[in-house]
């Protein structure tokens, strides 16, 4: 939110601005990558037993297979294009000067909108390109669902270990979380002040 010179909203325009272009590249890999499983699924029974496939290797079970893949693609791009929703509408709620942030509702009613609620519509933003980023991850285990059951649990397994380091919080990361939470308190009692 500006409360000062337009170059102070530069910098969070441009970040936001950063995150549509990682939403947006991701949403057009997956609908690509929807448009090339639909592909692999209508082109036909071809000779498949030359793949190197450890399980069952029938057309309906590669159908299931490729289906379930191209889901995942679908549900990866319906959450990145959720992110880019919600940026976009943080990269205008960050350019309206604060003194004029009010929004009439249905009702009637005035609403005064705060940084609270711009936080807020960035940090849903970051949790839809979050989940959009692990549906990619997903896909990766059902990719190797195709050439059977060994390589798809094998990729499990790697996956789990990847994302419980992901998702990890230490504890020296936990520190510097309070320092800024003490420095976010400052700060909003400072704005209120204004």
């Amino acid at each position: 939110m500006r409360t000062g010179h337009i170059e102070n909203g530069v910098l969070a325009v441009q970040t936001l601005r950063n995150n549509i272009m990682a939403s947006t590249l991701l949403a057009s890999t997956a609908i690509m990558l929807c448009s090339l499983i639909a592909v692999l699924m209508t082109s036909g029974t071809g000779e498949r037993s030359v793949w190197f496939v450890f399980g069952d290797k029938s057309d309906r079970a590669f159908s299931i297979k490729f289906f379930a893949i191209l889901v995942c693609f679908l549900v990866a791009f319906l959450l990145n294009v959720q992110s880019i929703r919600y940026y976009s509408h943080a990269s205008i709620l960050i350019n309206v000067p604060f003194k004029q942030l009010m929004a009439v509702s249905s009702g009637g009613h005035s609403l005064m909108i705060n940084q609270d609620y711009v936080a807020a519509t960035v940090n849903r933003g970051s949790y839809f390109w979050s989940l959009g980023l692990r549906a990619f991850y997903f896909s990766s285990p059902l990719f190797l669902w195709i050439f059977g059951p060994i390589p798809m649990f094998i990729t499990c397994c790697v996956l789990v270990s990847l994302l419980y380091f992901l998702d990890l919080t230490f504890d020296s990361m936990a520190c510097s979380v309070e320092v800024a939470d003490v420095e976010d308190t400052e700060i909003r009692s400072l704005a209120e002040n204004v």
